[in-house]
């Protein structure tokens, strides 16, 4: 097996034997890294040192993750202008935090005959995310419900930054 000692120099290929009596020679262990390479590779450390720097790795790690969540954004086939751009706003920031974004066309009794109003409210609802968001899935009838799916499109949203962005008024004043 290949041995690496204590301070991260390379010892060679020895025998396993041989690697087990340097390491209890420094009073440490020896650590199996790389099992499947040829030869397989050791290190001669304290196990206890290498399992806490294993496991604040994993913690990093899960630090840096990002849960994606499915917020659902409900509407009714008669829902007003006024709520609908209140959900619309909300549906926003959802998609800016990384969010996906269901929504929902709920027809309760008689507005199941109404469907088409339905469909018109979720094309109007991609069509004032399409700046920020791709559809994942097109508006379809479930039960009672029509459902729809959009996430946040990254290359969009990138490119609209940009260009949005204001001028600060001190920038303004320079330009005058």
């Amino acid at each position: 097996m290949r041995v690496i000692g204590a301070d991260g120099q390379q010892l060679g290929i020895l025998l396993t034997q041989e690697a087990i009596r340097r390491a209890s020679n420094e009073a440490l262990d020896l650590i199996e890294i790389v099992p499947n390479a040829d030869p397989p590779v050791c290190k001669i450390m304290d196990f206890g040192k290498y399992k806490y720097e294993l496991s604040k790795k994993e913690k990093l790690q899960k630090k840096h993750q990002h849960v994606t969540q499915v917020k659902e954004i409900r509407f009714h086939p008669n829902t007003d202008t006024h709520d609908f751009e209140f959900k619309v706003r909300h549906a926003r920031a959802f998609l800016e935090e990384g969010d996906k974004v269901k929504a929902t066309v709920v027809f309760r009794g008689r507005q199941f005959a109404y469907q088409e109003q339905g469909k018109e409210m979720l094309e109007r609802f991609t069509e004032r995310l399409s700046d920020i968001a791709k559809v994942e899935q097109a508006p379809k009838m479930e039960g009672r419900q029509m459902i729809a799916f959009y996430i946040a499109d990254k290359s969009r949203k990138k490119s609209g930054e940009k260009e949005k962005r204001p001028k600060s008024p001190k920038t303004q004043e320079k330009e005058a």
